[in-house]
């Protein structure tokens, strides 16, 4: 159109014919004619809509969490069809914005439910703006540098005075409570980066009912949108806390690290167990939809271009009927022996005791079958009731540790197995070494002259009976010839004193040594690698590291990798992504122990189990069963109880290891044990009241074949 111009106006400045000229600039007219035709009438909306346009935004879309099942694909966490709340920037009305979320949180209050509410101020019995107790770590954020950049002794008024002015709060139009649930809402959305690209997600878990109540309001709900989700449901949340593991919103420290993966300010995510541990593989890929807004902020269009991929489904070892059972046991063992030391003459005999673990091992490739803790809590409780995790968090017994895979603890005489494989191989001892047990070792007499649990000696007696009847006497002198060198690299290589691999975390427990006790501030003493033979001193392990030791023993030496997964598949369960497989499992280590020295040290373990044993309970047992009793001394304390044992004797397939903190008598630890073998052999199961159920002894083939199964599992 240029040239038409330039051509035109050249023509007139050489004084062309009066018609040229005419033709010309008509020539010129009629294409600016057809130009704004096309412009106005044929594109004129699509020319106005591309004008409008001015922003594309990208808005995440949440994906299903994967699921955790038991070994027999029994659900332990799923999820659950549910409603959340959500805050779309590019729907709402700047200046109507408080308005709305004051009619919101009335609509809530009204249908009783709940909404995120992250500010750590509410209003006391006088009507003041106070800070909440045991909020310290918020109110610092609150006040800090990154938000409202007060001073440290800024009081609750202060930091609302300024976030009402931050919010442009109507102080007239509102009580002080409406006032600090508005500005309660807003400081999440700030927290939370609301933003078109990042919606905020109001409230979660919603009724059907409340949906419809919103949805019936939104004329005067701007932005306000409902979405169905997925939530957490646990069939029993009871069953395994401790190794589900829990959820939670994500913390400033997490959001800072992960929001390049696509995490919001208000995700939740795994905070421990296997929630945690697999939280890549659980949460799925998050969707995209493509956000299209005006000049003046309206919507111009929403198109999903990618959805999203639900997280993989989680199979652990775990067996429910095992876990369950432990559960049961647990809490009746302790119990009865918390009531037998209140019902005893004597002093610390088990009045203390209130707390214990148990881990159950599939010896075929060391899978976790159970691993129960006691006391214990309950998943859905934890989620859904704040007082409820109050109560857990302030309880001196501290139900939310895992007991059996990070408490440490004294293991007593469980840890002779160890020290008699060591003497065997390193030719301290044979088979027929017998030790003359007069009830006092008299070696460092008479500075030092600690007794043995039988007090009159038991005589001259050789590894079986040593084992048997747990002779403390017959160990002293075998631990003071071998040096605490030698006890510590046997020991290290039956897997105590090392994390054992498994998936969660775990306490790497701690192996008795000069190099320990000196980095520990105290002092190492010629005497004490007599205690560290007999399992005391700072001998110190897990329930997990003693059921590994105990398996490794069963397996005729050789260590495998233990764990808790059996494989994880895409969230259909179709697609296998990762197997742990029974039939290929994982070798850590072979002890160095002859099979003929190993097979000495079994039928100790299996002497302990029979009429001559400490564990006599097991002498006419349906099922051979080889163990070892243990009792860790304290001065302030009733004894912790151990107990590890395996079954079959002949044939093993599972390893049990029990300890009761002070339950005084082995009778409680060796009876949680029976109730694990009652169960995997027997088919002893818990009803839904709760009440273990009694198996017949007719029952015992049909028991076995269960075993089988379960191991096969």
């Amino acid at each position: 159109m240029k040239k038409w111009m330039k051509k035109t106006t050249e023509v007139l400045k050489k004084g062309a014919p009066y018609w040229v000229s005419a033709a010309i600039l008509m020539g010129a007219s009629a294409v600016f004619f057809i130009r704004l035709a096309d412009w106005q009438i044929v594109h004129g909306e699509e020319y106005l809509e591309q004008a409008n346009k001015t922003s594309v935004f990208s808005v995440a879309l949440d994906a299903a969490r994967g699921e955790i099942l038991d070994v027999n694909g029994k659900p332990l966490a799923v999820n659950q069809t549910a409603y959340k709340v959500v805050f779309e920037k590019a729907y709402m009305t700047a200046d109507t914005e408080n308005d709305t979320i004051h009619t919101l949180i009335q609509l809530m209050k009204n249908r009783n439910e709940t909404w995120i509410d992250e500010l750590p101020i509410t209003i006391d019995a006088a009507g003041q703006y106070v800070f909440m107790e045991d909020k310290e770590d918020e109110i610092a954020e609150l006040k800090g540098k990154k938000f409202l950049n007060l001073n440290s002794y800024a009081t609750a008024e202060m930091c609302m005075k300024k976030l009402i002015e931050n919010y442009g709060c109507d102080t007239e139009a509102y009580t002080p409570q409406e006032i600090r649930d508005i500005v309660s809402v807003r400081y999440s959305m700030t927290l939370g980066a609301f933003s078109v690209s990042n919606p905020y997600t109001f409230a979660q878990g919603i009724s059907k009912e409340t949906v419809a109540v919103i949805e019936e309001n939104s004329q005067s709900l701007p932005g306000v949108n409902t979405q169905i989700t997925t939530i957490r449901e646990y069939p029993d949340g009871a069953l395994a806390p401790h190794i589900v593991g829990t959820m939670g919103v994500i913390s400033q420290e997490e959001y800072d690290s992960l929001k390049d993966k696509g995490y919001a300010y208000n995700d939740r995510l795994g905070k421990s167990g296997i929630e945690s541990a697999f939280e890549s593989e659980l949460r799925g890929t998050t969707g995209k939809q493509v956000i299209e807004t005006t000049r003046t902020g309206s919507v111009a269009s929403s198109t999903v271009t990618q959805e999203p991929t639900p997280g993989n489904t989680v199979f652990t070892t775990l067996d429910a009927n095992l876990q369950k059972v432990a559960n049961a046991s647990l809490a009746k063992n302790v119990k009865a022996a918390q009531e037998a030391g209140k019902a005893s003459s004597k002093e610390l005999d088990g009045e203390d005791c209130v707390a214990g673990a148990v881990v159950v091992l599939n010896v075929k490739d060391f899978s976790v079958l159970a691993a129960a803790t006691y006391p214990s809590y309950d998943l859905t409780a934890y989620a859904s009731d704040s007082n409820y995790y109050n109560a857990l968090v302030n309880d001196p017994t501290t139900p939310l540790f895992n007991r059996a895979f990070n408490g440490a603890f004294t293991p007593g005489s469980v840890f002779k197995p160890a020290v008699a494989a060591a003497a065997l191989q390193e030719g301290i001892v044979t088979a027929d070494t017998t030790v003359n047990c007069t009830g006092t070792y008299e070696y460092y007499a008479p500075s030092y002259r600690p007794k043995c649990m039988n007090i009159w000696g038991h005589g001259n007696i050789s590894l079986r009976m040593a084992l048997a009847k747990s002779c403390n006497v017959y160990f002293y002198e075998v631990g003071r010839l071998l040096g605490i060198k030698n006890i510590d690299a046997y020991a290290e290589s039956f897997g105590l004193g090392v994390k054992t691999g498994i998936e969660l975390s775990e306490n790497e427990g701690i192996l008795a040594s000069p190099e320990y006790r000196t980095n520990a501030g105290g002092v190492w003493n010629p005497g004490d690698v007599i205690q560290a033979a007999i399992g005391q001193a700072d001998n110190s392990f897990t329930p997990l590291q003693l059921a590994t030791f105990c398996a490794t023993i069963a397996n005729d030496g050789t260590r495998l990798q233990t764990h808790l997964i059996r494989k994880i598949t895409n969230y259909n369960r179709d697609e296998v992504i990762m197997e742990n497989d029974p039939e290929n499992p994982t070798v850590v280590e072979k002890v160095d122990v002859s099979p003929e020295n190993l097979k000495l040290v079994q039928e100790g373990m299996r002497a302990v189990c029979s009429s001559e044993g400490t564990a006599s309970i097991f002498a006419n047992y349906g099922v051979a069963i080889a163990g070892k009793t243990g009792t860790a001394e304290f001065s302030t304390h009733s004894d912790n109880t151990v107990f590890m044992g395996y079954a079959p004797y002949d044939k093993p397939e599972i390893a049990v290891a029990v300890i009761l903190e002070y339950g005084a008598k082995g009778t409680y630890s060796t009876g949680v044990a029976k109730d694990i073998f009652d169960a995997y052999f027997f088919g002893k199961t818990v009803d839904e009241n709760g009440n273990m159920t009694t198996p017949s002894i007719s029952d015992s083939m049909n028991g076995l074949t269960i075993g089988a199964q379960a191991a096969a599992n």
